[in-house]
């Protein structure tokens, strides 16, 4: 799949929250104010269709747009590319990390050889 800018990934998360088949009109509502034109969300709908992200059907004289891609499928891509390019394809660095700079606790860390094991 092709890289998507942030404006789009920012309409395509909001296309997601509202988990339903929805308009370009529909997810400018969603925008605190100052929202951007209609016809500016509009264009990210028509390149985010044009990438593969989204498909429409024909509704009256208008499209309905739903996603072909899960939020959950898109995190994973990104998540590769974020270890890939940011820890040297490392998940160990990217756990050191977090182990270093977060907040995140021995309990949690110990769920996750948890899980390790369970997959094992």
């Amino acid at each position: 799949m092709e890289k998507l800018t942030a404006k789009e990934e920012e309409v395509l998360n909001f296309i997601w929250t509202l988990n339903r088949p929805c308009s370009p009109k529909q997810i400018g509502e969603l925008y605190d104010a100052p929202r951007p034109h209609v016809n500016t969300i509009a264009t990210s709908f028509q390149s985010l269709e044009k990438k593969g992200y989204l498909t429409h059907q024909s509704v009256g004289r208008g499209y309905l747009y739903s996603p072909v891609v899960k939020r959950e499928d898109y995190g994973r891509r990104k998540l590769k590319g974020l270890v890939a390019n940011f820890f040297a394809g490392s998940y160990l660095n990217v756990v050191n990390t977090f182990v270093r700079d977060s907040d995140l606790t021995r309990e949690e860390l110990e769920q996750l050889l948890e899980q390790l094991k369970e997959q094992e």
